[in-house]
């Protein structure tokens, strides 16, 4: 654990990960999600009051109890490995052998160090072995990993690991781009910047598959 508090800032609003995995204990799943927000109520509550507000007006009475639910329900329900969805993968009998892009995959993420909204689009391929998988999967996958506090170069890799795991092959790639709210509504305040992220597996590590990846995309970034 790193103690120096100067240090901490340093890597949070340098959007620094220092884990390829999410830091998550491994106590997290030992209450249940009634439970959490439960706990997760009183501690919202308990920030609103200190800075001020006025938890009897009738706009924020329900504010603490909204705020648990979705933390744990919706926007970091993917931190659940219950909730991971199940890659339906079949045979590739009609022998499809090239690239398949399921691009402009929308991303609803939360950067860890600010807790604020990374929002952007994931661009994923691969190139079947074999095994080939319906193409909602690969939109849930993506989604179960960004439901939770993430780093947008963690969330990239996952993503291109899951699908490896699930389609048996190495060929895989992804790309994001995403504004992050921590660097545009905070801090530098740039609302024009967005974070691209890359990774790509197998093939996609030659330069002629990647260009035609890129080209299927339309994204302009050189790597």
């Amino acid at each position: 654990m790193i103690k120096n508090e100067e240090f901490q800032d340093e890597i949070g609003d340098n959007h620094v990960s220092l884990s390829a995995k999410n830091p998550v204990r491994d106590d997290a799943f030992d209450i249940t999600d009634d439970e959490k927000i439960e706990k997760i109520k009183k501690d919202v509550e308990s920030i609103l009051l200190t800075l001020g507000m006025d938890l009897t007006d009738d706009s924020l009475k329900g504010t603490p109890n909204r705020v648990a639910k979705m933390f744990v329900k919706e926007i970091f329900g993917g931190l659940n490995p219950a909730k991971k969805p199940k890659a339906s993968t079949f045979d590739n009998n009609y022998k499809y052998g090239e690239m398949l892009v399921e691009k402009n995959i929308i991303v609803y993420s939360t950067c860890e160090h600010h807790l604020l909204p990374i929002i952007g689009r994931a661009h994923v391929a691969y190139i079947s072995n074999g095994t080939v998988i319906g193409l909602s999967k690969m939109n849930r996958i993506v989604e179960y990993y960004a439901k939770r506090p993430q780093v947008q170069e963690r969330l990239t890799m996952q993503i291109v690991q899951e699908l490896q795991i699930a389609l048996g092959t190495e060929d895989v790639a992804c790309v994001i781009d995403a504004k992050h709210l921590c660097v545009n509504s905070r801090g530098i305040s740039d609302i024009e910047s967005s974070t691209v992220t890359s990774e790509f597996g197998g093939k996609f590590k030659d330069n002629v598959t990647r260009r035609e990846f890129l080209d299927y995309i339309k994204l302009e970034t050189k790597f």
